[in-house]
């Protein structure tokens, strides 16, 4: 496979750095695993990883060339990603500050909120149109090299993100008494937003 799809393993090291590197997606995953339990960042994980391999490959099918063409799309979409991130940082900023049920599902962004979320950020998909661009070689073979992209862009980034959920999850030990719980969450909620609007501004 390699002889007929050279930037393979390129793609390969780009979809590990962008999906361990901090953003508003691990640092939500570390937060619902330190707060929750491991399990509560599953699918969260699911919903991120299956929703931006997804984008992936429509926009390999060409789907992305009218988000592409259409800038007002993208600044509205970017504001709704901004809003919604926003509102999800006071919500972690403000929880109570004694711990948490882990069985309590309030708060939790769940598979389908993550996978929304992937929806309607524009860099989400000016990624996947950079991936596709640079990594899918044109030509008769390009459907099957998109499919591949996505495929591992998705098996990459289940254990990127389940690292995240694991330093979560190991984090509870710290989080025994409710001055702990408070000052995780702000801490959480202060990296969230700032990681959103740095996204906006740089």
């Amino acid at each position: 496979m390699f002889a007929t799809f050279p930037t393979f393993l390129p793609f390969l090291l780009f979809a590990f750095v962008a999906s361990i590197t901090p953003g508003p997606t691990n640092i939500l995953v570390l937060s619902n695993s330190a707060r929750y339990g491991l399990a509560a960042a599953v699918p969260i994980i699911l919903g991120a990883c299956s929703s931006a391999a997804t984008i992936v490959l429509l926009v390999g099918t060409g789907a992305g060339s009218s988000l592409a063409a259409w800038p007002g799309v993208q600044v509205a979409m970017q504001w709704m990603g901004v809003a919604w991130l926003s509102y999800l940082s006071w919500q972690i900023y403000s929880a109570p500050a004694q711990a948490l049920d882990a069985q309590d599902p309030n708060g939790r962004l769940g598979l389908v909120g993550a996978a929304g979320l992937q929806l309607i950020n524009p860099k989400t998909w000016m990624m996947a149109l950079a991936v596709v661009s640079v990594f899918a070689v044109g030509g008769e073979q390009r459907l099957s090299h998109v499919l591949y992209l996505s495929l591992a862009f998705f098996l990459i980034a289940l254990p990127c993100l389940g690292a995240w959920a694991l330093l979560g999850a190991g984090a509870v030990r710290w989080l025994r008494s409710p001055r702990a719980v408070q000052r995780f969450n702000r801490c959480m909620a202060l990296l969230l937003l700032g990681s959103t609007w740095l996204s906006v501004l740089v």
